[in-house]
């Protein structure tokens, strides 16, 4: 009997503020449980986003009291659905905050935090750059987490770009990508969804990648275009350039059936690196 799971990402606009963030969220979590969804994925930063010149300064709180976090708790016992909260910012040492993705099942306990690894400090343009790491402090475990009928590899936007992340997560059983994000416009644009496919292909496994959508309160925009891919690379769902949600149900034993295909998960060799004189490069 195929294991199929109804899977909707919810597409959430940036906002400044905790509560605008939730009443969002939780409208566009509506809309997804009266499809029939059992996991609903939100972007990353869906707690809320503001930037300051070059730097990340979302709203945060400890753990036990944002409005996001608690509010999409409740929604979930509610409902009887798990949620992936993309992101929330949560305060860490040295006046720095972290950037922690929850999953929460659908008795409304968190079930895996994950703090992002790989921060977004890059230089786009002669007058264009965000440094994530002026705010942040960056986590140092990668998690995976069983949910529902399978087991999630969790990650968070800039850690799309380090492949070598997903192929341990797959190893380690993960089925499900996650990589909740509020990819730039520009980045976006020009490698959204060929990274994603990407990371599908290389691994035998479903990706799912909610993405806000649209300005972000003290600049820059957010690409949108949240996708759900099948292990074969096909992108089954693409939430465009608009807030709402894309949803369909996906059939995880097609996991197993793209791994034994292709079983490049078991096929790694040890090597070393060296240079055009057969020397090892340090």
């Amino acid at each position: 009997m195929p294991r199929q799971l109804n899977v909707a990402c919810l597409q959430t606009q940036p906002k400044a503020d905790f509560q605008s963030a939730l009443s969002e969220a939780l409208a566009l979590a509506e809309v997804a449980v009266s499809v029939g969804a059992q996991l609903l994925a939100l972007p990353e930063y869906c707690g809320g986003l503001q930037t300051r010149e070059s730097a990340f300064v979302p709203p945060s709180a400890p753990e036990d009291t944002p409005p996001v976090l608690l509010g999409l708790q409740r929604f979930a016992l509610d409902h009887n659905v798990w949620i992936l909260i993309g992101s929330v910012a949560v305060p860490a040492e040295n006046g720095q905050i972290t950037n922690r993705s929850f999953v929460v099942d659908n008795r409304g306990q968190i079930r895996a935090r994950y703090d992002k690894l790989h921060l977004f400090d890059i230089q786009l343009s002669a007058s264009k750059s965000y440094r994530e790491s002026d705010k942040v402090s960056p986590g140092h475990s990668a998690v995976i987490a069983d949910a529902v009928q399978t087991r999630l590899g969790l990650s968070i936007c800039y850690d799309l770009r380090f492949p070598m992340l997903y192929r341990e997560l797959a190893q380690a059983g993960a089925e499900i990508l996650c990589i909740p994000s509020a990819f730039t416009r520009a980045t976006g644009e020009a490698h959204w969804h060929v990274l994603n496919r990407a990371r599908a292909i290389e691994n035998g496994a479903f990706v799912i990648s909610p993405c806000a959508i649209g300005d972000v309160p003290g600049g820059g925009e957010s690409y949108g275009h949240s996708l759900i891919i099948n292990p074969w690379g096909e992108v089954l769902a693409d939430g465009g350039a608009l807030p709402g949600i894309v949803h369909t149900v996906i059939d995880l034993d097609e996991v197993s059936s793209a791994r034994s295909r292709i079983p490049s998960l078991t096929h790694d060799r040890p090597y070393v690196l060296t240079n055009d004189k057969g020397l090892a490069v340090a």
